[in-house]
């Protein structure tokens, strides 16, 4: 008998956010909450959440400028439970104004990019690097794709984010690989029986490839509305 392979789950955009809004040392403040839902395996640099396994929501909070609390985990706990969201999920923090964020998609691979890029430069420079966390500037990217990655894809997938990443700021005029501070997190459906699990995620791979577009698309758009970058 021949199995039946189901289709990649594309039929509707699922990477929808909420737009929360709270006061914080005296300063209006964004936070960005993407209810995921189960059935998501995610790969995160995030202070929350970061590495690799099944999580269920991803907030993306503005922070005050000069944030100076020690203990970022805790403090993005203590949003997403007053945002109501339980069980593991992803947290990510910025300076910037995250109610400009940009969305992009392509053949199913969505992004979505907040931009903060007034403290920005390249990657490889002279001199010692610090273990203290630097202030949060920050490009973050989530992105969402419809089917399931292998372990390895999943590296892949931010591989292919972050070299999107890159190509976006320079076509957008910024001569910087980025900030100190960026972070990624990646989204990829948790196998179901009978689907197939997608062995590779680079740029030149079928959603690699629409990964990297969806991406590109958000980075740029993203830093085109950083009218004030931090």
């Amino acid at each position: 008998m021949t199995s039946v392979v189901p289709p990649p789950r594309t039929a509707t955009p699922v990477l929808t956010v909420r737009r929360l809004t709270r006061t914080e040392d005296g300063e209006r403040l964004h936070t960005l909450l993407w209810p995921a839902g189960p059935g998501w395996r995610m790969i995160s640099s995030a202070v929350l959440g970061g590495g690799v396994g099944e999580r269920s929501w991803v907030l993306n909070a503005q922070v005050p400028h000069g944030y100076r609390r020690i203990d970022p985990d805790t403090h993005l706990t203590e949003l997403a439970r007053e945002a109501g969201v339980r069980g593991a999920g992803v947290g990510l923090m910025t300076a910037a104004d995250v109610a400009g964020y940009a969305h992009a998609h392509d053949g199913g691979a969505e992004a979505l990019a907040t931009a903060g890029i007034g403290v920005r430069g390249w990657a490889a420079v002279p001199g010692e690097g610090s273990d203290r966390p630097p202030a949060p500037g920050t490009v973050n990217i989530v992105a969402a794709l419809p089917v399931a990655l292998t372990d390895a894809a999943l590296v892949n997938a931010v591989t292919t984010a972050t070299e999107a990443k890159v190509q976006a700021l320079l076509d957008a005029g910024h001569d910087c690989s980025g900030t100190p501070t960026d972070a990624v997190c990646v989204a990829a459906r948790v196998p179901r029986a009978g689907e197939e699990v997608h062995a590779f995620a680079g740029p030149r791979s079928l959603w690699g490839a629409r990964l990297a577009r969806a991406v590109h698309r958000a980075v740029h758009r993203a830093a085109a509305r950083c009218a004030d970058p931090v």
